[in-house]
């Protein structure tokens, strides 16, 4: 669901691992060079419970709810895949999975030994790697809050559009660059109106939001479709152009330049041709690709080509430039843009403020391992 925007003071390395992340298109951090010739593929290595960092110390019961939640989105026949999109193994049958929905809804909330103990006699960890590699890089996003209005009046000039009839997933559509030129206004389309384009590069990243509306009442925006065009990374265009000196290049200083240099900012907006459409979700939220809603810091975005949506994981990830480690259960339920390969993760710190400041900026290495049911493991690791 996109890139963080807000996070902790410039920090003088940062600009350098953007680059990196970049150049690497989300493969190994430590391996890009390498890797760049080489057909991403899921590798899994058998391990044990002992040997998660940080298995003992976590609150394993706050990722109960969120694996529940992708338990009611099982919905498809017993026989079918658990994702018919990960097709780099067999990770079972809904079947497979069910017993284990039904036995994880029995346990009383917030008791962590239970929980532990669930997973640990039922799921066995693999370590996930790229052709063996198991190191990968792990990004963050949160939900934004904005001001909109229903109307388009005074500061309200930047439209947010709803998907269009005519458009077809995964055929291109029209550029970033024609719709706001014009190509689609007066279609009836406009959701609503924000304050300054500025926040719509924000909401397009992020892929959601929490929207206070002028009449007082508030909603959300959640990800629809998109125009099937490949995006282009403009901060890295930014990077490259050493407009904001490497030292001091961060997302809050990005988005700075945007505010005060918007002719430039429009100009360098209009060179990523993907385009965002929203729709309005009334309920909790934000949404996951999967269907369910997000827990905040307990779920995980990545490429389901590779990983199941519904699996929980245990990601082990350290902060490249701030003191900041994860070591917890999450469980994949969502995609992104740029979020590509076995191992890679975008991890979602939640909403408002305080997410935007953990969350903002937050590039790490690190490595995740899958936990499937026994019978499943074993099956995926003898093939493997």
């Amino acid at each position: 669901m996109g890139r963080p925007l807000v996070g902790e003071p410039p920090l003088p390395d940062l600009a350098r691992l953007l680059l990196l992340a970049a150049m690497a298109g989300a493969a190994s951090l430590l391996t890009a060079a390498t890797r760049a010739a080489e057909t991403p593929r899921l590798t899994l290595t058998a391990s044990r419970f002992s040997e998660l960092p940080g298995w003992s110390d976590d609150r394993v019961a706050a990722a109960l709810p969120p694996f529940l939640k992708s338990c009611a989105r099982l919905t498809r026949p017993r026989e079918a895949p658990l994702d018919p999109n990960a097709t780099d193994a067999d990770f079972g049958r809904v079947e497979d999975w069910r017993e284990l929905c039904r036995t994880a809804a029995m346990l009383p909330p917030g008791d962590d030994a239970k929980a532990r103990a669930f997973f640990e006699a039922n799921f066995q960890p693999a370590l996930a790697g790229n052709a063996g590699d198991s190191q990968g890089l792990f990004t963050g996003y949160y939900e934004p809050n904005f001001t909109a209005s229903r109307r388009r009046t005074g500061p309200f000039q930047t439209p947010v559009y709803r998907r269009p009839a005519d458009l077809v997933p995964g055929h291109p559509y029209l550029t970033r660059a024609q719709i706001d030129d014009g190509a689609l206004k007066g279609k009836g389309l406009e959701l609503m109106w924000l304050k300054s384009p500025d926040d719509f590069y924000v909401l397009q990243t992020q892929g959601a939001a929490r929207i206070q509306l002028t009449d007082g009442s508030t909603v959300r925006l959640v990800y629809d479709a998109n125009n099937g065009l490949k995006p282009v990374n403009i901060e890295k265009i930014l990077f490259d152009r050493n407009v904001i000196p490497p030292a001091l290049f961060s997302q809050i200083n990005v988005r700075a330049w945007m505010q005060t240099h918007p002719a430039e900012a429009e100009a360098l907006r209009r060179q990523n041709p993907e385009f965002i459409f929203f729709r309005e979700h009334d309920g909790a939220g934000p949404i996951g690709a999967q269907g369910a809603v997000l827990t905040p810091e307990r779920s995980l975005a990545v490429d389901r080509r590779f990983v199941p949506l519904g699996v929980p994981l245990w990601l082990a990830a350290q902060d490249k430039y701030r003191p900041v480690t994860l070591r917890r259960l999450v469980v994949a339920q969502d995609t992104g843009d740029g979020i590509e390969g076995p191992v890679r993760g975008d991890f979602y710190w939640g909403s408002g403020a305080d997410a935007v400041r953990r969350g903002g900026d937050f590039y790490a290495t690190g490595e995740y391992y899958l936990l499937l049911p026994k019978a499943v493991a074993r099956r995926v690791l003898a093939a493997n």
